[in-house]
């Protein structure tokens, strides 16, 4: 059987609550988290809410007239995982407003290159967990897998989960140690999306990650062009 011990896994959790209290998204990353675990995987969460994150798209704020910056210590997590997972609570049928300052303090890191004249993301892989009582899960889904791509990463087949209520006012997931946990779409989803990112991250780091021809950047900087058709460019 294939092994996923030497993977590791962050999950970045953007509800808009502390983790003094409970929060419905950690409740269904943590089936996500479980799997993984199970395989051997090392699993590592942040409450992003705990942290003093400005907004901003650079590495660190402080040089940029912050007084604290909580996210460089996220950003060295970040990449030190293979797997990121970003779960969200829907408001307002969008992700949380922590979720997108996430996704901008990611986009930080966008012009850093790793040692094979990349972005600094390739060889990883993203998924994300979204919950809430309103419609959303897909849209949600849509932007932040969207994002991560965009920046790097690898999305797998079925990367998303989720559950979502009676739309308006009611119960969330979780809630009353049952609610939604029998609802067989959504474990199904969460459990597809687990091992489907194991098993990405296995064959990206088996493979040395994303190969190297066609994306470097400074190479295209200096001029190669990589085969592109219009000789007027080159």
């Amino acid at each position: 059987m294939t092994a996923y011990d030497d993977l590791t896994a962050l999950f970045i959790n953007t509800s808009l609550k502390r983790s003094s209290e409970p929060s419905h998204t950690q409740a269904l990353m943590d089936v996500a988290i479980a799997i993984m675990a199970k395989q051997g995987v090392r699993t590592s969460t942040i409450r992003a809410a705990d942290l003093d994150i400005p907004p901003g798209v650079q590495p660190d704020m402080t040089e940029h007239g912050w007084d604290t910056d909580g996210w460089p210590a996220v950003q060295a997590q970040v990449m030190a995982a293979d797997i990121l997972v970003i779960g969200t609570p829907i408001w307002l049928g969008d992700k949380s407003s922590i979720c997108t300052r996430v996704i901008e303090r990611l986009y930080s890191w966008s012009g850093k290159l790793n040692d094979r004249d990349q972005s600094a993301y390739y060889g990883r892989v993203g998924g994300c967990i979204v919950t809430g009582n309103e419609d959303g899960i897909k849209h949600c889904a849509m932007n932040i897998l969207y994002s991560l791509q965009h920046l790097g990463y690898v999305i797998p087949p079925q990367a998303d989960a989720g559950w979502i209520g009676e739309a308006g006012p009611g119960p969330s997931y979780g809630d009353d140690g049952k609610v939604g946990l029998d609802n067989d779409f959504t474990q199904r989803n969460t459990t597809f999306m687990a091992w489907n990112l194991m098993h990405l991250a296995r064959l990206l780091k088996d493979a040395g990650g994303v190969p190297a021809h066609g994306n470097q950047r400074t190479a295209w900087d200096r001029g190669e062009r990589f085969d592109h058709p219009n000789p007027e460019y080159r």
